[in-house]
Order: structure tokens, then sequence, then C-alpha cells
């Protein structure tokens, strides 16, 4: 929208990958307690202006497949390049409501209609906003190798003994935890680790693995990667919200394009826990007409 626009990288442990993965930097002066969103700020640029100029950003759910996407574009000799940052499926409904980014990774189940997604652009958007099909996604409980708890599915969460780590607020995923939570009758709170927040699936499979936690809800192929086992919950869709005037855009169907080629099908099967169904539909709603 002729802004330019800054989304802060994650922190923590893997702060040397941020700083390969910035476009810029931003120093906060020594007696500042930092920058409010929507402030203006001054950035130093580590990669040149041009580049930048051709970053598709996208704000949302976590997904492995956000970085095969990335690496997808970057092999095809694509002109564009993908900026992803993870601040849950909420996070990426309101960064693109407010104009923050070009792509809003998502899966927010209705517990009304028991959709996907699909209310999403009425709701937020007034039908402003079209859903780029995406793919179908396993979500199960990861657990140590060999089970040591011996869980079976999501009562089990609220035994005794048992340390279970979350997903921040927002996150597609803790609003189907909460769902399946309130099927059951387990009241979040008194669950072990409840307030213990990560927001990326391989953060809640390292922290699994490492034995701080005996249980966390994710997706299979971050089970996969990590050598944990995974116990089933459900299908769910992965897709991809765009704000409609930007669906015509070179960027949006370069994009699209390769969300659909066959090299990037072949990376997701490898894999596992993904389905292709629909990849790559766009489904536009008209705010006039509500269809």
């Amino acid at each position: 929208g002729g802004r330019m626009v800054v989304s802060p990288l994650g922190r923590g442990a893997g702060i040397t990958m941020s700083l390969v993965q910035a476009d810029g930097i931003v120093e906060i002066p020594q007696n500042c307690e930092g920058y409010e969103a929507g402030e203006e700020i001054e950035v130093r640029l580590t990669r040149p202006a041009s580049e930048i100029d051709n970053r598709l950003v996208s704000i949302g759910s976590h997904d492995l497949m956000l970085d095969i996407l990335a690496e997808e574009l970057h092999k095809s000799g694509s002109r564009i390049s993908l900026s992803s940052t993870h601040q849950g499926s909420m996070g990426g409904v309101m960064a693109l409501k407010k104009g923050e980014c070009h792509i809003a990774p998502v899966h927010l189940l209705d517990p009304v209609s028991g959709l996907y997604n699909e209310h999403l652009s009425g709701r937020y958007f007034g039908g402003d906003a079209a859903l780029v099909k995406g793919v179908g996604r396993l979500q199960g409980l990861m657990v140590r190798p060999g089970n040591p708890l011996a869980t079976r599915g999501i009562s089990d969460l609220s035994r005794p003994g048992l340390r279970f780590v979350n997903r921040q607020k927002g996150a597609g995923t803790r609003v189907l935890l909460e769902y399946l939570l309130s099927k059951e009758g387990i009241d979040g709170e008194t669950i072990t680790g409840w307030e213990r927040e990560m927001t990326t699936h391989m953060a809640v499979a390292s922290a699994v693995k490492s034995g701080t936690a005996d249980a966390g809800l994710g997706v299979y192929s971050a089970a996969k990667l990590s050598g944990l086992e995974f116990i089933p919950v459900g299908r769910e869709a992965y897709d991809f919200l765009v704000r409609t005037d930007s669906l015509q855009s070179g960027e949006i169907a370069e994009f699209i394009g390769c969300l659909k080629s066959q090299a990037f099908r072949a990376e997701l099967e490898m894999l596992g826990g993904y389905d292709f169904e629909n990849t790559g539909e766009v489904i536009a709603r008209d705010a006039s007409s509500g269809s």
C-alpha cells in the first residue's frame, strides 16, 4: 500500500538466525523502553532496497511449509521472496486488517459451523478478503518415544503428573485445543503447564523432546522431524487470507503458482501429515451478496 512496514522477527535462542533473515536492524536508545506498534522508526537496512521491494510479507500461523515455500520460490528463480513472522492465526488476521502484511496463514475453527477459516472474511473484513486454500494437516499430541505416560488423548491432559506445554493465545492450535477441552468438560486452567506458551510447533516439540514437558499439541510434521510419537486428534485446514484487491497482483499469483507446484507438494509429502485437496483454489467472498 505504498508504506514501509516493520515486522519483528523471533527472539531468544535463535537470535543468530534472526540476524541472517533480517532485512534491517532497529536500534533502541539506551533510555527507551521500546517502540509501540504503529510508531514510525528508523531502520538500518542490511539488504538492498530493491530486494526488500520484492518481499512478500506473511504474518500469522506457523507451519514448516512456509520455509519450504520460501525455498521453492528461490529455487524457481522467482523475483519475489517470502518473509514469515509467526504471531498466531489471530495475529495474522489483525495484521492483514491493518495492512501490515500481504498474506496471513490461518487455521481457525468456527465452533458453530465446524468449518475452518471460511468465516474470517465476512467476520473481520466485511467480505473484502479472499481465502487461498493451502493444505490439510494432521494435529495431535506429541509425546516422547515409547509414550512413557501412556497418553491416549485430550482427556489425559488433566491427569496428575502430566506436564503440558501450550501455544499462545490467538494461535489456531490453542483455539482447537480449547474447543476439544470444552467437549471433554475440562477446564484448561486445571492442566499442569497450561500457562507455559510457545509460538511455534517446533518449539512445542523441542520442549517435549527435552523432557521439560510430557505432551504438547502440534502438527505431525513437527513430531516426525523431532523423533516424537504422535497421537492424532483431527485434521484441519491451513489456508492463506489475502485482501481481495491484491489477488490480481503478480506477487500473489507467483505465490499461488508455487503453492500448486509439484516440487512443493513433493517436499511436503516427504514430511508427511499433509493432504492437498483444493490447494491453490481461491475462495472469494462478495461483501454485497454475502457469497
